[in-house]
């Protein structure tokens, strides 16, 4: 089984390469919540997890699904398929640990800048990804000599533009080099706030239930740039 999950993920991969060179478009994802709307675009650098998170997106995966851990000043986490019905108090988080991970991708042009979307993992070794599960980044600012004294930690060369982004933006730099970043919100950052300061529990789950649904949408990459004032790079 886990041969032709493979198999299917390989051959999206393809399919997504060829019709982005052939026809320029790129992958829309829309976020709702009952406190609002985001939208989304995922890298072409990570395939594996954007193949993945398409196709779970494809199969309404999300759909009903929690925003089940939220740390106010760091980030807010959801996928956890024990979410969808989870009663009161109940805790989340061990959830999607049957299928099967997806490989590293980190890639040093894409850092934990408020916005970034990443995958969550375990502490295993090879820093694999939860099939299922993801976080979006709120994090706080930063100073320029705290993330030269981070790059220093995990090995990064932060560019003039990530510094300036870090400072402005604010971010999880500490995370660099250690979780994959695979997308970013592209509108409506104000909701990653809303949402991280709702009242939680002593395990970071929200007091209410903060439930999610995704599509996504084919969409020309000129028209994202001028909906939403995207840049490609």
């Amino acid at each position: 089984m886990k041969k032709y999950k493979l198999l299917f993920i390989v051959l999206l991969i393809s399919n997504l390469s060829f019709a982005q060179k052939k026809s320029k478009k790129d992958y829309l994802i829309t976020l709702k919540t009952n406190f609002g709307t985001m939208h989304l675009v995922l890298f072409d650098d990570t395939p594996l997890h954007k193949a993945n998170f398409i196709k779970l997106v494809n199969q309404k995966f999300y759909d009903s699904l929690m925003f089940h851990r939220i740390i106010d000043g760091f980030m807010i986490q959801g996928g956890d398929p024990t979410s969808k019905n989870a009663k009161p108090n109940e805790r989340l988080g061990g959830g999607g640990g049957d299928l099967e991970r997806i490989p590293f991708e980190f890639k040093p042009n894409h850092v934990h800048k408020k916005g970034a979307l990443a995958a969550a993992r375990d502490g295993n070794p090879e820093k694999k990804s939860s099939a299922c599960q993801f976080y979006i980044v709120q994090g706080k600012k930063l100073t320029d000599e705290e993330i030269t004294a981070v790059a220093q930690r995990n090995s990064m060369n932060y560019t003039t533009q990530q510094r300036a982004e870090y400072m402005i933006l604010g971010g999880t730099p500490r995370l660099d080099n250690a979780y994959t970043v695979f997308g970013e919100i592209i509108d409506n950052l104000d909701l990653i706030d809303t949402i991280a300061k709702q009242p939680r529990d002593s395990a970071d789950r929200p007091k209410v239930d903060i439930k999610m649904s995704m599509t996504v949408k084919k969409m020309r990459k000129k028209k994202i740039t001028k909906k939403y004032n995207y840049k490609y790079l």
